[in-house]
């Protein structure tokens, strides 16, 4: 099973990896974890150039292409080999992180968007897709908290998330695969609204 979770920055994305995977290993399955950007040696030094805060002049069309390089790496030589193993995989953002944040946020047609998300992962896609939707006002009062340790896609502005946003909203009519969850919701909750899904 290929399992991925969504949303904007600080919705707490991380925590709900976290205890699925505890969920799948106590019933003894061998579970995957991977993050995005990154997740294999080339994908992780893909990730330092995205993330790094002296990048600030990248352009847009390089951003959208770098995260794509990193996506095409990390499906071939970790997720499908994985799946071919049986195992399962979590994966910590994929490519409607691209569709959202490239598309909506940095207003990259989304045909193109979806023409190179396609060639990326190829026949790697998610079983179900969890989308742990963040109110903005939220997220900024999360990120406040931690203003010293922001990456350079963190420190976009309150419009570019607005968009992600409303581009995950969007995705979520269309694509039966998404699962919508209140992201204000306990921690307890949200993963027992998960648990439940995956049942």
């Amino acid at each position: 099973m290929f399992i991925s979770f969504e949303g904007i920055d600080f919705c707490g994305k991380s925590t709900q990896v976290r205890k699925l995977r505890e969920y799948f290993e106590s019933l003894g399955k061998k579970v995957i974890i991977i993050r995005e950007p990154g997740g294999t040696p080339i994908s992780e030094k893909i990730r330092d150039i995205l993330l790094d805060k002296k990048n600030s002049g990248m352009m847009n069309e390089t951003e959208i292409l770098l995260f794509s390089a990193s996506r095409a790496q990390l499906v071939r030589e970790e997720i499908l080999p994985q799946l071919k193993e049986g195992n399962i995989v979590i994966s910590d953002r994929f490519f409607d992180s691209t569709t959202a944040y490239q598309g909506y946020g940095r207003g990259i047609d989304t045909h193109f968007v979806k023409t190179i998300n396609a060639f990326a992962v190829g026949e790697a896609v998610p079983a179900v897709t969890f989308f742990l939707d963040l109110p903005i006002e939220e997220m900024i009062k999360r990120q406040s908290n931690q203003k010293n340790t922001l990456d350079r896609m963190e420190l976009s502005t309150r419009e570019f998330f607005e968009n992600v946003r409303r581009g995950y909203l969007e995705i979520a009519t269309t694509d039966k695969r998404f699962v919508v969850i209140d992201a204000t919701k306990s921690v307890e909750d949200i993963h027992q609204i998960i648990i439940s899904h995956i049942a």
